[in-house]
């Protein structure tokens, strides 16, 4: 998984392993288990009774092989049942594997050759072998003559700011679906999905965020339109690396095919015995297996839209209100989130030690001061320098503001933000600070959470921070709304289109809470709408049989929320 980029005025080696920050991983020491790796092997059909000697196996970036190593036994397995078994000729165009690091390319070419060896094969014929068989190159530029049956891998996971800007354009350019902030690995699925044949089987096991972050819209719909999604299995908390590594993996198994159901199963173990009861309850042909839980949901992949993957009731609820109410934004409420200022420590400190004009400084709101859900200012203050209008303020009409300012101007200009225009614009903060939202009534709503717990009103009184999202409505009682989404509403919509982060928490991002169906306020019945309001007003949640009547549904619909809040 180590990726050597190059331009015509950079060098720079990256490799997945660095972005996970320690030596052993900085070396190349990420392998997926050789239980993993059998369990996808297993369910993608690579399997000796296959005849695979006549078939095409593609591994698009082999860093140690395993996946090249385990795919070799099956198929010296297979041949060696064949008619074909007197002919290691046979075998050539049966893989196909993929390295672009020069040291790790020729370290794993020797251990291919002796493992072929040890299978019995001739000396000279291994060389031939390992010499056909793996390429030294760029995958994303590699030309193949013909297609592949299975393709399957674990790719390199680059954060986009680590490639060379050259190469990164090049690959923008060249991959449709390398879009936003999309790592590398985005390019390297939409490729390998390019090089199937019909009916191929493409597997990886990668980070799951493609399949509901905004940067993986493209790499969805491509799904969508050409291939059946029929395998995913969610490897949150397993092991399934022989390192720690901070990215949350899953498996997915594509075919190009027509879309169908897909079965969608959680992994509790990278255990073999239990893999192997995973994979036979995936594979069995009647439907999903009873021994370990496997769900078959439709319409998975579905456009661009995230994939909704829960394997519990709540999906048909999600798909039940999104088909009948609007969205929080079509209901009247408008979600934005806090100011960014490119130097907190600049703008931001205690409200009475900020010396600066009185119009000059806004009270502030943080994460700290929602906590519970109720709102409890812990008194930080930020530095406005913007006029009412929207422009910077003229800093030769506020001394104070100015010599505030002037002190951490070396820091300022360094910034990003300020150099598109450092003589006039070196104050600015990233976002513009607009005074008039400090006194609109509004719900605060943390970034990462929990369980949504934490949505706080404000009736008007502080400023959010950029780690605050923001609600505001002329057409809903914030109250209302307040006691609804801290009922399990915001959690069961964000649970669905997020992805996990560190410890299982979620993203209560804009683009997750645009997600969030509710009924337009006016056409709430009245008694209900007073008891809403009440329990906002209390600091109280909503009954799920209040809420079951606010959404029309059967009594015990939404039951299963009282047991999460």
């Amino acid at each position: 998984m180590t990726i050597f980029l190059t331009s015509a005025s950079t060098t720079a080696l990256i490799s997945a392993e660095q972005s996970y920050g320690n030596e052993e991983k900085k070396r190349g020491a990420i392998f997926t288990k050789h239980s993993v790796v059998d369990f996808m092997l297993d369910l993608i059909g690579y399997v000796p009774s296959a005849n695979l000697h006549e078939k095409r196996l593609l591994e698009p970036s082999f860093g140690g092989g395993r996946f090249v190593l385990s795919a070799v036994d099956r198929l010296i397995s297979s041949w060696k049942l064949s008619d074909k078994h007197d002919s290691y000729e046979a075998l050539l165009d049966s893989i196909r594997a993929v390295e672009l690091d020069t040291q790790t390319f020729l370290g794993f070419k020797a251990e291919l050759k002796s493992h072929l060896m040890g299978h019995g094969i001739a000396k000279a014929a291994s060389i031939h072998l390992v010499n056909t068989w793996l390429i030294h190159d760029d995958f994303l530029w590699t030309e193949f003559l013909e297609g592949f049956d299975f393709i399957i891998g674990n790719p390199p996971y680059v954060r986009q700011e680590l490639i060379v800007p050259d190469l990164l354009a090049a690959y923008r350019r060249s991959f449709q679906t390398m879009v936003g902030r999309a790592d590398l690995y985005v390019p390297f699925i939409e490729r390998s999905l390019d090089l199937l044949k019909p009916n191929g089987q493409f597997s990886f096991i990668c980070a799951d965020a493609w399949v509901k972050n905004e940067y993986g819209r493209l790499l969805r719909q491509k799904v969508a339109d050409d291939f059946h999604l029929r395998f995913y299995v969610d490897m949150y908390g397993v092991s399934a690396f022989e390192v720690s590594v901070g990215a949350y993996p899953s498996i997915t198994v594509i075919e190009r095919a027509k879309p169908g159901v897909s079965r969608v199963a959680k992994s509790e173990s990278a255990d073999r015995n239990y893999l192997s009861g995973l994979r036979d309850a995936l594979l069995e042909p009647d439907g999903p297996g009873k021994r370990v839980a496997v769900s078959e949901i439709d319409r998975v992949a579905n456009g661009a839209n995230p994939w909704l993957l829960s394997v519990n009731h709540s999906l048909s609820i999600i798909r039940d209100m999104e088909s009948r109410f609007p969205t929080l934004q079509d209901a009247g409420c408008r979600i934005g989130i806090g100011v960014a200022t490119g130097a907190d420590k600049v703008f931001i400190a205690p409200f009475d030690e900020l010396d600066v004009e009185d119009d000059r400084k806004l009270p502030l709101a943080t994460n700290k001061d929602v906590e519970g859900g109720r709102l409890k200012w812990t008194g930080k203050g930020v530095v406005n320098p913007y006029t009412d209008a929207g422009r910077l303020v003229d800093l030769a009409e506020y001394p104070r503001l100015a010599a505030h300012l002037e002190q951490h101007r070396g820091v300022l200009e360094k910034r990003h933000t300020a150099k598109a225009d450092i003589v006039r614009r070196w104050y600015k903060t990233i976002d513009r600070v607009t005074p008039s939202l400090m006194l609109e009534p509004k719900l605060l709503i943390p970034d990462i959470k929990g369980n949504g717990d934490a949505i706080a009103y404000d009736p008007g009184t502080l400023y959010p921070h950029h780690n605050l999202y923001f609600i505001t409505s002329s057409a809903w009682n914030l109250r209302a709304l307040q006691a609804l989404l801290r009922s399990g509403i915001a959690h069961m919509f964000v649970e669905a289109y997020s992805v996990k982060i560190g410890g299982g928490y979620l993203r209560f991002q804009a683009q997750n809470l645009r997600r969030i169906r509710i009924p337009r306020w006016d056409e709430v019945a009245l008694v209900d709408q007073q008891e809403m309001t009440s329990a906002g007003e209390a600091g109280e949640k909503l009954s799920a049989e209040l809420l079951e009547r606010i959404y029309q549904l059967e009594t015990g619909d939404l039951a299963f929320l009282e047991g999460e809040n």
